[in-house]
């Protein structure tokens, strides 16, 4: 579903990455690790479609994100959910209202967004949450939210960079756990992380960058500093 072959992208002297070659299957839940500086937000933006790479090629299901045309990535995007380190609500906007932005960008009706943001919010468990304020939320709650929002128009992939950055160890394993019943539903999930327990104690699949290289590819792997 996702291949980069032969992938290499620079920011005028500097080498982000450097003939990066991998690919992950639908429903594969996969760990993206590496040093700060490793290239791991580049290769996000490469997927993303926010990049084009300088060398090789990328494939996700049958877009070529070589090649793609501006109109073609805005759908192509819809395919895709993102949940960030710092959540990125808007404060003086609902729950219920920031996860129907999501919806709201690509034109659902209003009666289809309504069932969508419910169902996600059940998802994550905040349901009763629905017209509480950013502000009324705990770290962990406004990860959830997060995580509602980059759900809801039901994406195939799921892309999470550093979603447990701001939280504490057993509220970001609650995160993990809950991307991980998102991944039982089929979706392909990405997570960016330092959070080497975390990683150690999923045993999923762990891609390892350094310096622009992808220097370790493994099933049921461990963090490796």
């Amino acid at each position: 579903m996702i291949k980069f072959e032969k992938v290499s992208k620079n920011f005028g002297t500097l080498t982000a990455l450097e003939e990066v070659t991998f690919e992950i299957g639908s429903g594969e839940f996969v760990f993206l690790i590496g040093p700060s500086g490793s290239g791991k937000t580049t290769l996000l933006n490469l997927i993303l479609g926010n990049y084009h790479p300088d060398k090789g090629e990328i494939k996700v299901a049958n877009t070529d994100l070589s090649t793609v045309k501006k109109k073609k990535l805005t759908e192509y995007r819809r395919r895709l959910g993102i949940v960030f380190q710092d959540f990125k609500l808007i404060n003086d906007l609902t729950v219920y209202e920031n996860v129907a932005l999501a919806l709201r960008v690509m034109n659902f009706p209003e009666d289809k967004i309504s069932q969508e943001v419910m169902e996600a919010l059940e998802m994550v468990g905040l349901k009763d949450r629905a017209e509480d304020f950013p502000s009324q939320l705990s770290g962990g709650e406004l990860q959830r939210i997060g995580i509602a929002r980059a759900i809801v128009g039901d994406p195939e992939i799921i892309i999470a960079d550093e979603p447990t950055g701001n939280l504490d160890l057993e509220t970001a394993k609650q995160i993990i756990n809950l991307l991980k019943k998102i991944n039982d539903l089929g979706k392909i999930v990405i997570v960016a992380t330092h959070n080497f327990e975390i990683v150690n104690n999923m045993k999923e699949r762990v891609l390892k960058l350094d310096k622009g290289h992808l220097i370790t590819d493994k099933e049921k792997g461990k963090y490796q500093f």
